[in-house]
């Protein structure tokens, strides 16, 4: 097995570590400064920065069954936020990271966990050399 953390995996950290910075600063400045106005998003967000933390340092140490909860968890959220938020509009009264698929950060968290399956399936096969 591969490390996680080498070649492409490094690029794959850097943009969830990036995504874990925006999306941490934006659900805390939401929850301390307007959490009563959209209470179900700001705290979906919240979950949602700290599943890319996780993520992130997972990926970054192989640690490589906690990347996978990580990035599946991401997966589910990002495909089921998404969908509800396009059929049930009214539930969601401001945007979180995966609402509309993660529309708000140019369908990077659509994108991210189909990336991150396919790196910690191809890092998981044996090295044949």
């Amino acid at each position: 097995m591969r490390r996680t953390s080498t070649g492409p995996g490094r690029a794959l950290v850097a943009v969830y570590g990036v995504l874990a910075l925006s999306a941490t600063a934006r659900a805390v400045f939401q929850v301390a400064t307007k959490l009563s106005q959209a209470p179900v998003a700001y705290l979906l967000s919240l979950f949602a920065a700290l599943v890319y933390i996780v993520a992130t340092v997972a990926l970054a140490t192989s640690r490589r069954r906690l990347a996978w909860a990580a990035v599946l968890t991401e997966l589910t959220g990002v495909l089921v936020v998404g969908t509800v938020s396009l059929v049930a509009r009214q539930e969601f009264p401001d945007a979180t990271v995966w609402s509309a698929y993660g529309q708000g950060y140019g369908y990077v968290p659509l994108l991210l966990p189909f990336l991150g399956v396919l790196w910690l399936v191809r890092t998981g096969r044996g090295d044949a050399r």
